[in-house]
């Protein structure tokens, strides 16, 4: 397994490459290169691969920038090891995304080697913590001239939707009363502010890898901007880069898996994204999925999903979040088999987006 890792040959993705570039006969860009054989194109803001082969089955893969710079980072890696799938979702800057994305699966992969290949839970907890602990070395590096890396994050007919993840957001009560029992002395560990539920006022998320300012005194000083200084010393790390772990065996009728960023589930639910996928063919799926969220955020704001389609990036915040969908599709007949498609697939989306 060690040496299987080792030699893991990596099909590295350029989405906006100038090599190939053809429009398709809807004007759309498709760009050259293949990665799992897949078609790789982009559609103004929207950059997509319809559908494509990992060890498994098949995927689809799609992302809409909003931000002026992208946030959203994400990567496919399959082999004979398995499948590896991350979306980071980063706010106030691409910095920890970006470092999440370069080292959590290299982290993981060494991790993994030094047992063998066997991946447990704490192959994942010490994946994440190794990378928690090398951004904050980063952060450490670079304060005197980038002290504000300190404040950068790296966070469904006949067919029913399982969740499979936990949102570790200060809106949602469990969390709170999670912040609450671990800071039983801190009566503003998570304040109401404008509607929004945020840890100590100043952040939404409760666990994160990056947020060093949220984590250790020494960063939560000038000079950064005072909205993320805390009136109060910090005794102890306010949140946490603990990963919830959930464990699901794989069943003959479970058909897909969509990994997505929160900038999706604002618009879609769980039970919507499942029908679009299951109701139409596999290629595009991705794509289909991001389309039906802007089509609906456009709906929210009253307006045509074409006048949408015209915003450029950061005023389109305003309307939307940057989106990063991902669809995995099961081939049960290799899995039964213990059996994996060739070659192995290696795609990092959104490395040269600006």
């Amino acid at each position: 397994m060690l040496q299987g890792l080792m030699n893991l040959f990596s099909l590295c993705c350029k989405p906006f490459g100038p090599d190939g570039e053809v429009l398709d006969p809807n004007g759309v860009l498709v760009v050259g290169g293949n990665a799992g054989g897949s078609r790789e194109g982009k559609d103004g803001l929207l950059w997509f691969r319809d559908i494509g082969k990992y060890g498994s089955g098949e995927f689809s893969m799609a992302l809409i920038q909003a931000n002026q710079v992208l946030e959203d980072q994400s990567q496919i890696e399959s082999g004979q090891f398995g499948t590896f799938v991350g979306i980071y979702d980063g706010h106030g800057g691409p910095e920890a995304a970006r470092y999440v994305c370069d080292h959590l699966f290299s982290n993981f992969r060494a991790i993994a080697a030094e047992s063998e290949g066997v991946v447990t839970a704490e192959t994942i907890q010490r994946a994440f913590h190794r990378t928690e602990e090398g951004f904050t070395s980063l952060v450490s590096e670079l304060w005197s001239s980038r002290p504000n890396m300190a404040t950068k994050v790296g966070n469904t007919g006949g067919m029913a939707a399982m969740q499979l993840s936990t949102e570790h957001n200060a809106n949602i009560e469990a969390i709170r009363h999670e912040l609450k029992e671990l800071h039983p002395n801190d009566p503003h560990i998570v304040v109401l502010k404008h509607g929004v539920w945020r840890v100590k006022g100043i952040i939404q998320v409760s666990r994160s890898i990056g947020d060093v300012y949220m984590k250790h005194a020494e960063y939560n000083r000038e000079p950064i901007n005072s909205k993320f200084r805390l009136p109060e010393p910090m005794n102890m790390p306010i949140l946490s880069a603990n990963p919830t772990i959930i464990s699901h065996a794989l069943h003959p009728n479970d058909s897909f898996l969509i990994f997505a960023s929160d900038g999706l589930w604002e618009h879609l639910s769980n039970e919507k994204a499942v029908d679009i996928v299951h109701g139409h063919p596999r290629a595009g799926s991705a794509k289909r999925l991001v389309k039906a969220a802007l089509q609906e955020a456009a709906r929210k704001r009253e307006m045509r999903y074409s006048d949408l389609r015209k915003i450029d990036k950061k005023i389109r915040r305003h309307f939307h979040d940057d989106i990063t969908v991902i669809v995995l599709f099961f081939n049960h007949d290799l899995i039964s088999k213990g059996a994996v498609q060739d070659p192995p697939v290696s795609i990092r989306t959104a490395l040269e987006h600006r």
